[in-house]
């Protein structure tokens, strides 16, 4: 019996399913068909935060959108990353938006006989508008894609409290407080605003 306890808004965030190639043909799920929550992307980066939010969010919309009325193939999406990606939280987004697409960088699968590659899915540093460039492989369609977290702003206490958990200087009550505000704005991001064009920017 698993003894994750996560905050209960997870289970309010649209998941996504998928078709993996490589997942069909090795036997590992039928069809190929496998599906992600955020507490997948959770379990992957060892944290919740808003940018591990704003990436799930990004790639889920964005997948959605390379396919529409259909199954969003995982290993058939490169993305490109505006920033390098030891800059800032690139690396973070990128870990993410990999579970996702199965896109990954050059330590990726090398594919079997030239089919299912991953390696080299993942660009950086590339010349695009937004941060991110979701594009098919097959037919080259791409969406460009943004999160704009400012619009989602912390809680009030948020500074305080913060500077008093990292400062060591408070207690268990404090510690516990700081966790639940930091949760709220993210469940602010996932679920009240999955759809806010204010806060999450696409084109293409």
């Amino acid at each position: 019996m698993s003894s994750e306890r996560f905050p209960a808004f997870f289970d309010q965030v649209p998941r996504l399913v998928v078709r993996d190639p490589l997942a069909e043909f090795l036997g590992a799920a039928e069809g190929g068909v496998l599906e992600y929550g955020y507490a997948d992307a959770v379990r992957l980066a060892g944290h919740s935060c808003p940018t591990v939010a704003s990436a799930y969010a990004l790639a889920h919309h964005a997948m959605t959108r390379l396919f529409p009325g259909a199954l969003p193939v995982r290993g058939l999406v490169q993305v490109g990353f505006q920033h390098p990606l030891d800059e800032g939280v690139t690396g973070v987004v990128a870990a993410v938006v990999g579970l996702l697409t199965g896109s990954a960088q050059d330590g990726g699968f090398k594919g079997i006989a030239g089919r299912f590659v991953r390696r080299n899915l993942q660009r950086f540093g590339e010349p695009q508008p937004l941060a991110l460039r979701f594009s098919r492989s097959d037919t080259g369609a791409s969406v460009d894609a943004a999160a704009e977290l400012a619009k989602v702003q912390p809680h009030p206490e948020m500074a305080e409290r913060m500077g008093r958990c990292m400062r060591g200087d408070a207690d268990a009550g404090e510690l516990q407080r700081f966790g639940q505000l930091w949760q709220d704005r993210v469940r602010r991001v996932l679920v009240e605003h999955w759809d806010d064009p204010e806060v999450f920017h696409f084109s293409g």
